[in-house]
């Protein structure tokens, strides 16, 4: 047990770039007073955090954990925690979370965390791991802290959820199909006091893509679509001038609508993937299951980013088919009576057509933007940082 007497208590958070970077600034303010409601009020607790790019760059818990041990004894912090988005595991579990009990260190993996509201969950995270260290791993040291929480004033902090001590923050979600599993590790030449993962490994998986698919921010790909979607609306607004396409969607049913939706959004996934060289190839990648991995989150941020697209495409259509497409026309090229849902199928018609014939083969724009947002290209860019920074470093040196 590490109990500290000292009056000032320094906490540093170490992000990887990007991301997590935003979440230390965040979390730079609101952590200090909830410290010390959670973990000890009589403390002057003081949260600093700074980017390194070896905590983004490494899939190995351990070279995460010994980077921020080294950063916190630089700085001279009490606690270092660090926040990564890059997936990690333990005997083929997703981790989420583990603390180094020699130095006061722990690792917090962002993906683990899944894909709902990120800054609570890695709040409450923070939070119980300090308490973590500050206080004991043991059930005797658990047993005290928990009585310690259970007195606090609950009306301070109702944005506080987690109340127990051997939680890593409370059940939500996916956490009560996928209970994270508090274990303090038993092997000899392990120092990691305790250890957070996840049960079910399949579940995991499903948590940790949905996780990782949120990190990569998909809809901050979505300014890079202007272009296409002027393509694409120009092309589609050519093809309602003509009736053939109202008499298509008149004939159309709703599965075969559905069909050619699904058909034209996975035919711009593969576009851009294929355009932007966004898959990782064998070569890339040593381990497999990693590039295998990355590959599945890079599709599925591109769905979402695509159906995005999509959606906003459909609405304009669906106001210009409105007012392009007088009703009296419309019903005398269908020789039937005309009613809301025919201009309702009509734009989603235009908008798969136009998807599939105006958008592909045009690249997107700012390409900085749309690689950015995959992870084996973020991992090429930091260790390019680490690579440099260890050059200035060495020219420095000599």
């Amino acid at each position: 047990m590490i109990l500290l007497t000292a009056s000032i208590k320094k906490v540093g958070l170490v992000a990887a770039p990007g991301y997590p970077d935003k979440l230390g600034a965040i979390l730079e303010n609101e952590l200090p007073d909830m410290l010390a409601y959670y973990v000890d009020e009589t403390a002057d607790w003081q949260v600093e955090y700074k980017v390194l790019s070896l905590t983004g760059a490494t899939e190995d818990p351990r070279e995460v954990l010994e980077a921020t041990l080294d950063e916190k004894q630089e700085q001279g912090w009490t606690f270092a925690i660090a926040l990564t988005d890059l997936p990690l595991f333990h005997d083929k579990k997703t981790l989420i979370a583990e603390t180094l009990a020699r130095g006061c260190t722990a690792l917090i993996s962002l993906p683990g965390l899944g894909a709902a509201p990120m800054v609570k969950r890695v709040r409450e995270a923070i939070l119980q791991l300090i308490n973590e260290m500050y206080y004991g791993s043991s059930d005797k040291d658990r047993e005290k802290a928990e009585e310690r929480i259970q007195s606090k004033d609950e009306d301070k902090y109702p944005e506080l959820k987690n109340k127990s001590s051997t939680k890593l923050m409370r059940r939500r979600g996916l956490e009560l199909f996928s209970p994270i599993l508090r274990e303090a590790p038993v092997e000899m030449d392990s120092d990691v006091d305790v250890r957070f993962t996840i049960r079910s490994r399949v579940v995991g998986l499903l948590r940790l893509i949905t996780g990782m698919v949120r990190a990569n921010r998909p809809w901050s790909m979505f300014p890079a679509f202007m272009k296409v979607i002027v393509l694409a609306f120009t092309t589609g607004a050519y093809a309602l001038v003509f009736p053939t396409l109202w008499k298509l969607s008149d004939h159309y049913s709703t599965w075969r609508m559905l069909l050619l939706s699904v058909l034209s959004i996975l035919a711009m996934i593969i576009w851009i993937i294929l355009a932007h060289h966004l898959w990782e190839r064998k070569k890339d990648k040593e381990n497999s299951h990693l590039r295998r991995l990355y590959n599945t989150v890079t599709f599925f941020t591109l769905a979402v980013s695509v159906m995005l697209y999509y959606a906003l495409l459909f609405l304009i259509f669906l106001v210009t088919v409105f007012l392009l497409i007088p009703k009296s026309m419309l019903e005398s090229q269908l020789s039937a009576e005309v009613g809301y849902m025919q201009f309702f199928y009509i734009a989603w018609t235009a908008t798969s057509v136009s998807t599939i014939i105006g958008a592909l083969g045009s690249a997107l724009e700012n390409e900085e933007v749309v690689l950015s947002a995959t992870y084996g290209y973020r991992q090429r860019q930091r260790y390019e940082q680490m690579k440099e920074a260890e050059e200035n470093e060495d020219k420095e040196r000599y």
